[in-house]
């Protein structure tokens, strides 16, 4: 077993929403499957290269229960999550809990949303537009957007959205900070709201997925108490906090880094599809530059010319794999007329994204309108006085201040 160079610890200082740490494109030359000390003080295999994360991904010999089990290695720099959790399940209780809702999910089915999500932004813009600049796009727009429409998917109140926002932050904190007490703390209240939801559901189901989830049975079983409630936060979690994070993210490099992209778009708004594909790859939306989510080998591992051994930690580095200059032409320039654009932003293999249709077209309604409305939107304060929200597994804006029209 190969030993962590000092110089390898994880999470990399040098990575943001601009892109991963260059350390990367050195690895991905060198040593693309590489022994890292982790800042929770454990060593991981980190995998940088586009063809060797991608396979891994795919790989049931890696396994994301056993990294959340008893007496699992807590690698510094990532998510704490819970053994009942989809996200923390292998085959086949992965696969028989995704099925359950992976309809709701479909191209089709988003496609048959996009009035609704369209309703729900345009009313936003208008509150935009009405109040006049400056004007926290994070607040105004990038949160509740998502927010609104996984709320009305699984039938949230819309009164207790904004609280389910505060819990799902706390419990995105990652678990190296005071021992994980925040993120737990958030799961607790996310798990208690979920509780009392699911028993008023119960009693009078309404036309919603989580009602329908309360219906479900699995070769005549229904559903635990626990996988209702575990799926209830983790679909309201994931629904809607990257997508908030992706949108104000994208927005900010557009403006800064992209200004004649952003022209381009608001004069073609075409390329938008293909723009949002493109701003996947190129933004870096996670912290770590990983899912946040380290996986345990199962077995004896070989790629990339090592051994990773069983029950090593293993970390796949998405955002450097989307810089691969293997797979994607000039990687670190931001390119609207990229063609060939296989990204994984979304993840690869069991695990891949489940609401990556959904996520995709509120970020091509959201930024076609901002385009639409607000062609000269511009940065209401210095970018280096942006607050972001650290100690989290996305790179998150705490408010992104914008505003329009001739200057004061």
């Amino acid at each position: 077993m190969s030993a962590p160079r000092e110089t390898d610890v994880f999470p990399f200082p040098g990575s943001s929403y601009r892109g991963p740490d260059p350390r990367y494109a050195e690895l991905r030359d060198e040593e693309p499957v590489v022994r890292v000390r982790t800042a929770g003080g454990v060593d991981a295999w980190l995998v940088t290269r586009y063809e060797h994360v991608r396979e891994l991904s795919a790989d049931p010999r890696l396994s994301r229960a056993r990294a959340c089990g008893p007496g699992a290695p807590r690698v510094g720099g990532t998510m704490h999550t819970t053994p009942e959790m989809i996200i923390s399940l292998d085959s086949p209780e992965h696969s028989r809990l995704r099925k359950l809702v992976a309809g709701a999910f479909t191209l089709r089915r988003v496609e048959r949303m996009r009035a609704g999500v369209q309703q729900v932004a345009d009313e936003l813009l208008d509150a935009m537009q009405a109040q006049g600049g400056p004007v926290d796009l994070v607040q105004a727009l990038a949160v509740p957007l998502p927010l609104t429409v996984i709320g009305e998917l699984l039938g949230v109140p819309p009164a207790d959205l904004r609280d389910f926002e505060k819990w799902a932050r706390a419990f995105a904190t990652v678990d190296d900070r005071a021992g994980g007490e925040e993120s737990l703390a958030g799961l607790a209240k996310l798990s208690e709201y979920i509780v009392g939801l699911v028993a008023d559901k119960r009693a009078t189901p309404t036309d919603d997925m989580l009602s329908e989830l309360i219906a479900a049975r699995d070769e005549g079983d229904r559903l635990s108490e626990a996988e209702l409630v575990t799926f209830g936060f983790t679909l309201i979690g994931a629904g809607f906090d990257t997508t908030a994070n992706q949108l104000a993210n994208s927005v900010l490099a557009l403006l800064v880094d992209h200004r004649d992209q952003w022209d381009r778009l608001a004069a073609d708004p075409a390329l938008i599809p293909k723009g949002v594909d493109e701003l996947l790859r190129h933004v870096n939306l996670f912290a770590t530059d990983t899912t946040g989510f380290p996986r345990i080998a199962a077995a004896d591992i070989e790629v990339g010319g090592v051994t990773i051994a069983e029950g090593d930690a293993v970390l796949l580095a998405l955002a450097s794999a989307n810089r691969d200059p293997a797979v994607f032409a000039d990687p670190d320039r931001l390119d609207l007329d990229r063609e060939r654009n296989p990204h994984i932003s979304f993840g690869h293999g069991v695990h891949h994204c489940l609401g990556k249709h959904l996520g995709r077209m509120e970020l091509e309604i959201a930024l076609e309108g901002l385009l639409r409305r607000f062609p000269d939107l511009r940065l209401a304060v210095p970018e280096h006085e942006l607050p972001w929200h650290t100690g989290e597994i996305n790179h998150t804006l705490t408010s992104l201040p914008v505003t329009w029209g001739e200057p004061e």
